[in-house]
């Protein structure tokens, strides 16, 4: 049946009918490249630096006393960065749909692989030669490496094979890696407008089920804590990409309203790291400002940031992320004995910032290349032997 509509159709003063404007998609607003997004994932992963060297209470042998009490200012600062993993979700949801436009699935899975293992490789390993020779001076807490724990973590997948990550850390990962299989679906059928936001609302109400409905493996895939932070990042970048409207505004904020709520369960097991009452005003208060940043700098508000080395500045959050922990606390009980609290966090954060970049330099950017063109070829070869005709019989 047409949905022309009787009125649409109806013939003017001369007897004359005018056919419909054919229905166009909205239009691409063009926008510059988001250099601010760079700045934003390097506050993020210095923030959740902040937290495990500073906010976290438990291990005081780290920094021979107390931070609340060596660095009082600092440590009530990172009481409350680890929400910068938040950020890091709302970012990823953003650059994710941004990265899949107009792309294949196997140019999302290459992207995806050649981004995130060599990396993950190398910090796997030089956090295991660090646990291996040098004794934990925070108790038993933490398992010693085993052959089969360490080749389970180079996967990527030992969390649902319950295997402890190597670097605590890395458990958001997993977190990343069901975000990318369920939007790696909707890439199959092809990106679109009305597909995405057909597919954020499906992904918001399939979210709010898995509360009621007592079901592990839905839970699992759509991640009820989390997921509002991916599907915030996926409406911003709608935003960005076709412009904001009253329906991109109206599910923005029902995803911070869930988010609101779904951080109390969060906030507690925060609290016991830090061995204090953190307050859920203050945890809200800093997600809501991340919603608003992302969305400022999806609207123009930074657009006059261009500062190149924010490029770079983006590119050491990654490997900066995965080493910090592990590694950063037995820097940080070896400086602190023969510096002050703030010049060992000076030096150590250097260190590890060192760090990051020759893991960026001497690994991320020989591997990429080399890794992106023989997956590229190994698609090729997949496509075309899909094309082959099945000889009769």
């Amino acid at each position: 049946m047409s949905s022309i509509t009787t009125a649409s159709v109806a013939p003017d003063a001369t007897g004359h009918v005018t056919a419909p404007a054919p229905q166009t998609p909205p239009p691409v607003v063009k926008r510059p490249r988001l250099y601010v997004l760079d700045g934003l994932r390097l506050l993020a992963a210095l923030g959740v630096v902040l937290w495990h060297w500073v906010g976290v209470e438990r291990f005081p042998d780290v920094w021979h006393g107390l931070p609340s009490q060596l660095m009082p200012f600092v440590h009530k600062i990172g009481e409350y960065s680890w929400t910068g993993v938040e950020l890091f979700f709302l970012i990823s949801g953003f650059v994710i749909c941004m990265s899949c436009w107009d792309r294949k699935v196997s140019d999302f899975l290459t992207s995806r692989v050649v981004r995130l293992f060599p990396a993950y490789w190398v910090s796997v390993l030089l956090t295991t030669v660090v646990l291996l020779i040098v004794p934990t001076i925070w108790g038993d807490n933490l398992n010693r490496p085993t052959p089969s724990r360490i080749l389970s973590n180079l996967s990527m997948a030992n969390a649902p094979l319950g295997v402890d990550n190597m670097d605590p850390v890395y458990w958001t990962l997993w977190a990343e890696m069901r975000f990318y299989v369920l939007f790696g679906c909707l890439v199959a059928f092809g990106l679109t407008y009305r597909r995405v936001l057909a597919f954020c609302g499906i992904w918001a109400f399939a979210t709010l089920l898995a509360g009621q409905a007592n079901f592990p493996l839905l839970s699992a895939i759509v991640q009820p804590v989390y997921a509002w932070y991916f599907i915030g990042g996926i409406v911003i970048y709608l935003m960005y990409r076709f412009g904001p409207n009253l329906l991109l505004w109206g599910l923005l904020g029902f995803c911070w309203l869930i988010a609101q709520d779904q951080i109390r369960g969060v906030i507690p097991g925060y609290g016991w790291g830090a061995h204090q009452t953190l307050s859920w005003s203050v945890v809200v208060a800093c997600t809501t400002l991340y919603f608003g940043l992302v969305t400022a700098a999806a609207l123009g508000a930074f657009n006059w940031i261009r500062w190149k080395w924010l490029t770079v500045a983006g590119a050491l959050t990654y490997p900066l992320y995965l080493l910090h922990q592990q590694i950063g606390w037995q820097l940080i009980t070896r400086v602190r004995r023969y510096l002050a609290p703030y010049p060992t966090l000076l030096v150590v954060t250097a260190t590890m910032l060192l760090a990051a970049w020759l893991v960026h330099r001497l690994v991320e950017r020989p591997l990429a290349p080399l890794m992106k063109r023989h997956l590229d070829k190994a698609f090729t070869q997949v496509r075309a032997a899909a094309q082959e005709k099945t000889p009769r019989r």
